[in-house]
């Protein structure tokens, strides 16, 4: 089959593969109907060693089943289902808690012999925990806004959720890439009314106030701190979802927090130390946040995607094949594309 695998900064390439097949029981192959790319994709896209020996790429799709093995119950051939970001049995201790991404026997597609999502099909470990099936054909229109179940969707609602987010809080939202969208359409879905988005790019903000931003700030720095404060009567919000990874972000998220507000992190952090010292401590600023269990929140968002209340595909702004991923990755670095829907 085709797949897309990355050799180093800059160097994608979509090449032949072996055939995903059961290794395990507790397996199932999945044919893919829709992949896309992450935002955390370009991290290794901008920065990975070039290497010989290209690595397995893509962690978002949804798929029909294909397969499944003997110890899986639940799933049949045909299913149509969409699989979290990280693959976990969903009955570990972690998992009960909520925190599948801590799963005692789960991991990360494209590593340790796991297919990556970007391809025509992948073998999924710990099926029965990892996949949920859908009740949706393989052409309904749906697809785009399930498929953000997968990653984007969940890490916004985890973001707004740990922050405390809720119809007596105000909110800032730094990042108008597809997380910082998501989380303000979560934000929006909690019930806060003033939401204050942090970001540039005017497309993707006109699309962060029809998904329930009040507030744009294109300002960074010192210069957009000032301009949330003055647009909070100099106190700045409640909450904060930093929704980008690096340490600006972080140190701008602080200066727009209120005193003894809270600032949720979900952007991978590109940092290995950050403005945590006695100024946050003085102010009784709360940091949280954290790689987001999407397992946990599937069956809580789902429903709201189903009825159509809500669209969070439409942060998909570009469709492509799978031949044409190469270009799918340049599009979003060069900031051409917000979010790129894959169509093997």
């Amino acid at each position: 089959m085709r797949a897309t695998v990355i050799y180093g900064a800059g160097d994608v390439r979509v090449e032949n593969v072996p055939d995903p097949a059961l290794k395990e029981p507790t397996d199932a192959v999945v044919r893919v109907l829709r992949s896309c790319i992450c935002g955390s994709d370009l991290w290794p896209y901008k920065s990975k060693p070039a290497s010989d020996a290209g690595e397995r790429i893509g962690h978002e799709f949804l798929g029909v089943v294909e397969e499944v093995g003997s110890e899986v119950s639940g799933l049949k051939s045909g299913d149509v289902v969409v699989a979290p970001f990280v693959w976990a049995d969903n009955t570990c201790d972690f998992c009960s808690e909520g925190l599948h991404t801590s799963c005692r026997h789960g991991g990360f597609w494209g590593q340790e012999g796991v297919d990556g999502a970007q391809g025509e099909a992948v073998r999924v470990p710990q099926a029965q925990g990892t996949l949920v099936k859908l009740p949706v054909g393989e052409d309904s229109e749906l697809l785009p806004s399930l498929l953000t179940l997968a990653d984007v969707f969940p890490t916004g609602h985890h973001c707004a959720v740990t922050a405390g987010v809720n119809p007596r809080t105000t909110v800032t939202v730094i990042g108008d890439g597809a997380v910082g969208l998501s989380a303000v359409l979560a934000a929006r879905q909690l019930g806060a009314e003033r939401i204050v988005l942090m970001g540039r790019h005017t497309e993707r903000t006109e699309l962060g106030r029809e998904f329930g931003a009040t507030d744009v700030v294109a300002e960074r720095g010192e210069e957009g701190i000032a301009k949330v404060r003055d647009l909070t009567g100099g106190d700045g919000t409640h909450t904060v979802l930093e929704c980008v990874g690096t340490k600006q972000a972080l140190e701008m998220a602080l200066g727009v927090a209120r005193d003894g507000g809270v600032v949720s992190r979900v952007g991978v952090p590109q940092y290995e130390e950050g403005p945590v010292g006695p100024d946050m401590f003085l102010r009784n600023i709360t940091l949280t946040g954290g790689v987001a269990p999407a397992r946990a929140y599937i069956e809580e968002l789902l429903p709201d995607v189903l009825d159509g209340k809500i669209e969070p595909g439409r942060v998909f702004d570009r469709t492509i094949s799978l031949d044409e991923v190469p270009d799918g990755y340049r599009a979003m670095a060069d900031r051409e594309a917000l979010k790129v829907l894959i169509k093997p």
